[in-house]
Parts: structure tokens; C-alpha cells; sequence
């Protein structure tokens, strides 16, 4: 890490009532000093100081902050500007800045120093980066949890545990029983077990992770002239979809997402599935049947000649739609409605809710899984899988005990390679 004194934007780009302007480095007290003109200042005092460039000239009126380090985002010298969002002041206060010996700083060059100053590691990067990219409240839950250190506490507490059995277990080797422990090698075996198993628990909720951060992948399914994308409409809430009586006007997946209790949904309306010799509709079914597999939940949709009163799977809703037309309502597992009066469509949405509340029941007593972590967890749980195999061939078992433990490293950055940080702070913005 260079000691470049750094500056960018970390408000939003754009015409906006007041912008904020972060420069981080060393010894910044006196630019500071010149920038409120007073020779003393007090740290996280909000100064209202008229910004003048080099040669004197009024660049904005403004509120400037100093963070003295350690005590700042980055651990070093935090200089905060407050100034009126207007591209052109924006831009007037860059060039100054750059007249001061600063230069932009790179895409999450912040984050970067704050890593390198032990002020964050990497899985509180991740979660900075969720939480950046958040739509709905429980993106920012999960992603907030996960920048406060959550996640962090829960591997380090794993890499420690892994030392300290991988340090008993090449103990057992060079040391008698007499000076080690009573029931040694009991408590490594167990507890190398332990942590396999709550490895394999935290990988278990991966697609749960990835489906609170992308959104959960809602499909509407059926045969044709059901009303697949009458009830789509509903629940959008817009007529997005278009609705014939034609049987296969929909020919190709409708999504967008909705936000449903604060999670991101998903929702597409597919092709209804019949047989067909028109070559665009085969394309489309072959699409919807792609759609169902790879979805969450699944709405599937029948009218009442058309539907046999099985218990639906896990991860299906079964829907009797146009229901208006009939009396009795004699399927217990299924949900009626008329897209066309609305009847029955808050027992759809009541019932997707609960489905989805369902998917998420203890996930945030875990580690939230990304891409990154999860390849690296997977390898932390091989070689545990292999220290265990191992029994009581105490070299290699801690020798797999050791490599987990890194495994677990490189998820924290405690070990880790250049072109692990160069993704993991790529992700963030300018202002990061």
C-alpha cells in the first residue's frame, strides 16, 4: 500500500443537494487548517468554511470534518467535505485537490486501506459491498450484519478452533500422554467433527444467501388459458403482461421483481406448457421448463377442469384459478382465485409469503455465504472431511486441520493472494 493522499466522491454521482467529498492519507491536519482557515481544530467538529483554490478564489461554501487517525474509516487522516451537489462544484473542488498533491483514488482503494489498517478484514469487505448494492430490507439486514463483524467473529472462532486442534494433534506425536490433556485425541477427533459439521451447515445455507442477495426466483406455471399472467398482472400491480383469450399469446418468459416483506422477488410469467407444432411457442416451453427448474417457488396454475387435487411439492403454491366460474371448492391443498375479480389473491400472496419467511427460518443464525467464501468454505470443509479420515494418523490430520485454518484465512484475508483483494475490493465504488 502506497501513501498517496487519496480523495473521491462518496455521495451519489449527479445534480444533488449536497455532495461528499472523502480525502484520506498522512498528516493531514494542516490542509486541513488551510481548508477552515484556523490553526486549531477539533476532531469530528463540523466547520462551516468558505473553500478557496490556490490562487484565493471561491469554490463553494461548505462543512468540512477532520477524523484523525487511528480513530477513521481508514485508520489514517479522514478529511470529509460537505459541499453543494452540483457536477460543476464537484468538479472545482477535484482540480483543487489535485493542485494539493492528492490524486483519485482508485475503486474501493478506501476500503483497501482500512483492510490494510486493521480496520476491517475481507468478510467485512463483503459485506460493505452487499450492503452498497442493497434493495430491499433484508439485503441491508443480512449485508449490515455481516460489515459489523458477524460473519468475522464466526470464522475466526473456526480458524482458531482449527490451530488450536491441528497444534494438539502434532502435540500427540512429539509429546507423551502424561503431558498433554486428559482424553486428547478424543477432543480433536470431536472437534475437528464439530467443525465439519457446522461447515457443512453454513454451506447448506448458501442458496439461501444468494437468494436474499440476487432475489428469490418466483415462476407462474401451467398449461395455456389458465390465467398465468392475469394473476402475474396482479401481483405486479401493472399490466405487464399481455392477457388474450388466444391459447399461447405468452411465448416467451415476463419477469420482474417485486419486493414482497422486504425480500426481493423474482417474478417471471412463462409460456403455457402444451403440446404444439409452432417452432417460437416450443421455444418458449422449453424456456418455461428451464424456469421451473431453476426456481424457488413455484406457482403453479390451474382452472377447475383441469386440476387433480394432489398435495403440492415443497416449493409449490397450487393455484385453482377461475374460481368464479365454479361452486365448490373441494381441493384443500390448493389456493382459489379470479385474477378477474381479484377473490382469493390475498390468500396467494399470504401463502407465497409464508413459503418465503419459511426459506429463511434460521438463516441469520449463520454466516451469509457468497461466491468467494463459498469455494473457499467447501475446501475448509474437504480437508476436514480428510483430517477425520485420517483417525489417528496425527501428522496428517493435523496437516488437513492446518489447511482448513488457512482456508478459513483467506476468507478473512488473514492469508490471502493479490488477485483475491483485487476482486474482493474491485466490487466497491470510488468512495469506498
Amino acid at each position: 500500500m502506497n501513501n498517496d493522499t487519496i480523495f473521491a466522491l462518496s455521495s451519489g454521482h449527479g445534480k444533488s443537494g449536497v455532495a461528499v467529498i472523502r480525502i484520506s492519507g498522512e498528516k493531514l491536519s494542516d490542509i486541513f487548517a488551510t481548508f477552515i482557515n484556523k490553526s486549531d481544530s477539533t476532531p469530528r467538529h463540523a466547520y462551516f468554511t468558505n473553500l478557496r483554490d490556490e490562487s484565493g478564489d471561491l469554490i463553494d461554501q461548505c462543512l468540512a470534518i477532520y477524523f484523525p487517525a487511528p480513530n477513521s474509516f481508514t485508520g489514517e487522516d479522514v478529511i470529509e467535505l460537505h459541499t453543494h451537489g452540483a457536477p460543476a462544484v464537484i468538479n472545482k473542488v477535484f482540480d483543487f485537490l489535485q493542485t494539493q498533491n492528492m490524486r483519485m483514488a482508485t475503486p474501493g482503494e478506501f476500503s483497501r486501506r482500512a483492510f490494510y489498517n486493521n480496520k476491517m478484514d475481507l468478510a467485512d469487505v463483503d459485506g460493505l459491498a452487499a450492503l452498497l448494492d442493497a434493495q430491499t430490507d433484508m439485503q441491508r439486514k443480512h449485508a449490515l450484519r455481516s460489515m459489523m463483524g458477524f460473519d468475522s467473529k464466526i470464522y475466526n472462532n473456526w480458524r482458531n478452533k482449527m490451530i488450536e486442534v491441528s497444534a494438539y494433534a502434532a502435540a500427540i506425536l512429539d509429546y507423551s500422554p502424561d503431558d498433554l490433556p486428559a482424553n486428547i485425541c478424543d477432543t480433536v477427533q470431536n472437534s475437528a467433527k464439530q467443525l465439519y459439521n457446522e461447515i457443512g451447515n453454513a454451506l447448506l445455507q448458501y442458496k439461501t444467501a444468494r437468494s436474499i442477495r440476487g432475489g428469490i426466483n418466483v415462476v407462474l406455471a401451467g398449461e395455456t388459458n389458465v390465467g398465468k399472467s392475469s394473476i402475474f398482472n396482479y401481483m405486479v400491480g401493472t399490466n405487464r403482461a399481455i392477457v388474450s383469450d388466444i391459447a399461447g399469446t405468452t411465448r416467451d418468459v415476463v419477469s420482474t421483481t417485486i419486493d414482497i416483506d422486504g425480500f426481493m422477488v423474482n417474478l417471471s410469467d412463462t409460456a403455457g406448457i402444451r403440446e404444439t407444432d409452432d417452432t417460437i411457442e416450443n421455444i418458449g416451453i422449453e424456456r418455461t421448463m428451464s424456469e421451473i427448474e431453476n426456481a424457488d417457488i413455484v406457482i403453479h396454475v390451474y382452472t377447475p377442469d383441469s386440476v387433480a387435487c394432489n398435495n403440492p411439492d415443497n416449493n409449490e403454491i397450487v393455484v385453482i384459478n377461475k374460481s368464479d366460474t365454479i361452486k365448490n371448492h373441494d381441493c384443500k391443498n390448493a389456493i382459489y382465485t379470479s385474477a378477474k375479480s381479484g377473490d382469493g389473491m390475498g390468500s396467494l400472496m399470504n401463502a407465497l409469503r409464508a413459503k418465503i419467511h419459511k426459506m429463511f427460518d434460521g438463516a441469520e443464525s449463520t454466516v451469509s455465504v457468497n461466491a468467494r467464501t463459498k469455494s473457499l468454505l467447501e475446501s475448509a470443509h474437504s480437508e476436514l472431511e480428510n483430517a477425520i479420515r485420517a483417525g489417528d494418523n496425527y501428522d496428517i490430520f493435523a496437516e488437513h486441520t492446518r489447511r482448513a485454518a488457512d482456508a478459513i484465512g483467506k476468507i478473512l484475508g488473514t492469508i490471502t493472494a493479490s488477485e483475491v483483494m483485487d476482486m474482493t475490493f474491485g466490487q466497491l465504488c470510488l468512495g469506498k
